[in-house]
């Protein structure tokens, strides 16, 4: 990696000339962006170079000439005349491949969402973490790279990632032409109420008692088993002040151990140690369960997250009544569940109308949708729901989770989604 000099970048795009807005080429692009650093980063063999970039955005989008942050992206670029793809993270970016950009050999723009990591305000005000705000981030940058760029646009994104796109084209449905989220939930709520009667059904009635069964042996196990996970927080420095105590935190990843062991789906049923030793159960709990999520600095990073969660975009609780006395330290009073891992400070009121209009406008609006969700993933409970919207394609794949894409459905659905983007990015069928 190197850094290359915005003035060298300035004195091309000062010897360019007949530059209209759709002829721009990425060097005048470049040397005109808003940032405040431009890093030339390695590419691998799909793109020609790549770019890491600080640009400068509004804190509020509607005080343009206020306080700014600087938001960081990863440009790969392919050529001016192929398709654009842009990754809408939900949290931080990183370098690397994306699995919609390789199927369509497109440019790639990753954007790390506003709020988290490189891309988090000096002075944080919690009010601008906003779903308007963030997707006119996106707006934004699209608009600026758009004169580059003579092929279709597409927006994806992964979990959070495909929140994001939703809620970009909900705000600004003619930015890009096609959105692929995946495995993206549309909650109503911050503790959506369609998440516990997914999770009564998923999957066998057999494989489902053997985790409850798993979640109670390790309640009354506590006496065994709580020493051993204060020996793991101790080791790894992890304290639980936030959660109300490491008590709360061991019977809230027994509760998490549910949700954790449907959305991944990496483990088979019958290998849950019911029969197991104990360093066997605990290694299978904390494994699955992972007490990190529940830990103050785990919390840290998540904290931009559960701020949107106990604002607009939603989460889930837990269905405590099933453990009677077994539970009795973690807390389930009338707040959400999660408030606590949300920042100190701000008062939470929950918008209950935006998932709402979303919903609608997917079901009677949005165009070009490919959503992708996996069987056994509880995200699917709130998956988005077009409806009779012709315009959009939903696909579920069968047994699939969280890790659900394009390369691991099964042979007919992948045809039928290659099909779509082949048609809404005019991709010749022999690509």
């Amino acid at each position: 990696m190197f850094r290359t000099s915005l003035f060298l970048l300035m004195g091309a795009a000062i010897l360019a000339t007949g530059c209209s807005d759709r002829t721009m080429t990425l060097e005048e692009r470049l040397a005109s962006l808003p940032a405040d650093t431009l890093f030339r980063i390695d590419a691998d063999t799909s793109f020609i170079e790549a770019w890491e970039i600080r640009l400068r955005q509004p804190v509020d989008h509607s005080n343009p000439d206020g306080p700014q942050f600087t938001q960081q992206i990863f440009l790969y670029y392919a050529g001016a005349d192929r398709p654009v793809v842009v990754e809408t993270e939900g949290y931080g970016a990183r370098g690397g491949r994306n699995e919609l950009s390789s199927i369509l050999g497109a440019n790639l723009l990753r954007i790390e969402h506003r709020y988290f990591e490189e891309s988090t305000p000096d002075s944080v005000d919690w009010k601008y973490l906003t779903t308007w705000q963030a997707a006119t981030d996106h707006h934004r940058i699209i608009e600026l790279f758009k004169p580059v760029f003579s092929g279709k646009w597409a927006t994806t994104g992964i979990s959070k990632g495909g929140q994001t796109v939703m809620f970009h084209r909900y705000y600004y449905p003619d930015d890009v032409d096609v959105s692929v989220p995946y495995v993206a939930p549309l909650n109503l709520g911050p503790e959506d109420p369609r998440m516990e009667p997914f999770l009564e059904n998923v999957g066998t009635a057999e494989c489902r008692d053997r985790i409850f069964r798993f979640q109670k042996l390790v309640l009354e196990k506590y006496d065994t088993l709580f020493p051993m996970f204060i020996d793991m927080a101790d080791r790894r420095g992890w304290t639980f002040t936030r959660v109300g105590g490491p008590e709360s935190a061991y019977e809230m990843t027994v509760l998490e151990y549910e949700f954790a062991f449907w959305q991944w789906g990496k483990i088979p049923c019958d290998s849950i140690p019911l029969e197991g030793t104990n360093e066997q159960v605990f290694r299978h709990l904390t494994a699955v369960g992972d007490p990190r999520y529940f830990a103050d600095q785990g919390l840290a990073y998540f904290e931009p997250f559960f701020y949107q969660a106990m604002t607009e975009i939603g989460y889930y609780g837990y269905d405590f009544d099933r453990f009677g006395d077994l539970i009795r330290h973690a807390r389930n009073g009338e707040k959400p569940e999660f408030l606590f891992s949300a920042p100190l400070g701000p008062d939470y009121v929950y918008d209950y109308e935006f998932g709402k209009k979303v919903s609608e406008f997917i079901k009677n609006e949005a165009e070009n949708f490919i959503f992708l969700y996996g069987e056994y993933d509880p995200w699917s409970a709130s998956a988005a729901d077009p409806g009779n919207n012709r315009k959009c394609l939903k696909i579920i794949n069968k047994g699939g989770a969280h890790g659900t894409r394009i390369g691991n459905l099964p042979v007919e659905q992948r045809e039928v989604v290659m099909a779509k983007l082949q048609a809404w990015m005019d991709i010749p069928a022999e690509q």
